[in-house]
């Protein structure tokens, strides 16, 4: 059992509390996942739980570990570049407990990972490891201890489909406790058994930690209906309220005219009006306290609004792209043959297939053939946002290069419905979250009225409550979107066309045979 009482982590810099007097407890089984938008606090959490002094350069903090949560594992969401520099039996060597393992123990792990036990000894370079072969390499060398508590940190990043399917078995069958933060919907909608919710409800307010022992597809149905009902009823309520308090501000507004207009020589109208007028201000002080009691409208962290200006369309009879590749290559390694893409005005196209195949290296000739184009509007969205994004500028500066009021006051808006926090706006670029940063770049193309996206896995840091709205964005966007992506989500809801990326070209993909087989 691992049980956490009264978390409280503030950030240095900016004295933000991130979370507050959190308490939970998870036992054996458990498969608990975080949720919150970007920049919550979600991985500072992970990391206290394993060793808080990992937290202390940049946080403040107080609370207590109790229970016996036994050996922690700890992955964290990337690979330090010292560690891709290692072999991978270097990288594996690094744990004490590598040697100590009988070749039959060395093998059941590789059997849980489906990773070849022989290439725990091999001299390739981690770095030149797909992202799969780097996640499973990462949770072996945890397994080596036998962890009786996986802490893992966006460990369906960069996964492939097959992966991402070989990971939620892996989440389902572990025996111990696995505490995760994922922006996958579909796993976390396909493994979790317990929801812990960072919420940070609006400036000034303190945030909100829950913990809810629901699988998550309930846990959201019963949240937006309790909003919902909520909401119905405190409008409901404001509606009455406001109904009685004009029939009372009518009422006082006759006894006071009558007030000013009975005559000196009346006193004995004058004292009816003044017991009159007391009545009447006895009530006006019994609706106040009514007032008090009334249901308020729910405080809760909303999601991010993006949505996409109406002249960003094209008409769909226009021909937006026609490549022909008879090779693709890189780094002289030929990837595939006869490549043949056509992309017409508003299709959403989706591109899949497993780590290292050539997608990215397809969607850079695509970005090169359409960003000069002069009839169209396009822009690209990498994996690597530092590509694209100047870092050293803060959010308002990038959204705002002119450096007028107007202009800044318009970006300060739009930071505010993607819910930038007022002091992220101010910070640079380089210190925000992947999430923020993928959708600084999203906000920047609508505000440049693209009509054309070319985009690299775009979902991969959104936060599982902003997640469906940055779909309905990209659903409901009038121009054209070319996309590579593993989101079965962004995959069933967004694209309209599907192709599986093979050595032999562009296979199409039928989109309800893969939800189908995606269990979607």
């Amino acid at each position: 059992m691992l049980q956490i009482k009264n978390l409280t982590l503030v950030h240095r810099k900016d004295l933000r509390t991130l979370v507050e007097d959190f308490s939970f407890v998870l036992n054996s089984g458990d498969k608990a996942v975080v949720i919150g938008e970007e920049g919550n606090g979600k991985s500072t959490i992970l990391k206290w739980i394993y060793d808080p002094p990992l937290v202390e350069p940049y946080c403040q903090w107080s609370g207590e570990k109790a229970g016996e949560a036994g050996t922690m594992g700890y992955l964290a969401q990337d690979i330090p570049a010292e560690e891709k520099e290692m072999s991978v039996y270097e990288f594996c060597n690094s744990s004490p407990h590598f040697l100590d393992l009988t070749p039959k123990e060395l093998g059941e792990i590789a059997r849980q990972l489906r990773f070849p036990a022989e290439e725990f000894f091999s001299d390739r370079p981690v770095g030149t490891l797909s992202g799969g072969e780097q996640i499973k390499l990462q949770l072996g060398r945890l397994l080596f201890a036998r962890p009786e508590t996986l802490l893992l940190d966006e460990p369906s990043s960069d996964l492939d489909l097959e992966t991402l399917r070989w990971l939620e078995k892996f989440i389902q069958d572990y025996k111990g406790i696995i505490l995760y933060i994922s922006h996958d919907e579909a796993l976390i909608e396909n493994t979790a058994n317990l929801v812990l919710h960072i919420e940070h409800p609006r400036e000034g307010k303190p945030p909100r930690c829950g913990a809810f022992r629901l699988d998550y597809r309930t846990y959201v149905q019963r949240r937006d209906a309790g909003i919902a009902d909520q909401t119905r009823q405190a409008r409901k309520e404001q509606d009455e309220y406001d109904k009685k308090m004009e029939r009372y501000r009518r009422i006082q507004q006759s006894v006071e005219h009558a007030q000013n207009a009975v005559s000196r020589q009346d006193p004995s109208t004058g004292r009816l009006l003044k017991k009159k007028m007391h009545a009447v201000q006895s009530l006006g002080r019994r609706f106040e306290r009514e007032a008090e009691g009334m249901t308020q409208l729910p405080e809760v962290e909303m999601a991010a609004f993006l949505r996409f200006p109406q002249e960003a369309r094209l008409p769909s009879g226009k021909v937006v792209l026609d490549l022909r590749l008879e090779e693709l290559r890189a780094g002289g390694r030929l990837l595939a043959r006869n490549i043949r893409l056509r992309a017409m005005g508003g299709e959403k196209i989706g591109i899949l297939g497993p780590n290292g195949s050539g997608k990215t290296t397809l969607l850079r000739c695509v970005q090169a053939e359409l960003l000069p184009r002069r009839d169209i509007h396009a822009a690209y969205m990498s994996q690597d946002y530092a590509e694209t994004l100047p870092l050293d500028l803060t959010p308002v500066q990038y959204l705002a290069p002119q450096g007028d009021t107007a202009s800044e006051t318009k970006a300060r808006t739009f930071l505010g419905s993607i819910r930038y926090a007022r002091e992220e706006m101010t910070h640079s670029i380089r210190e925000l979250s992947g999430g923020q940063k993928a959708k600084l770049l999203l906000t920047r193309m609508m505000l440049d009225s693209v009509n054309v996206l070319i985009l690299d896995e775009p979902t991969r840091n959104f936060s599982p409550i902003s997640g469906p709205r940055v779909r309905q964005a990209l659903s409901e966007f009038g121009g054209t979107v070319i996309s590579v992506s593993h989101d079965r989500k962004f995959l069933a809801e967004v694209c309209d066309k599907l192709f599986r990326f093979t050595e032999k070209g562009l296979i199409s993909v039928d989109r309800e045979e893969l939800k189908e087989e995606l269990n979607i």
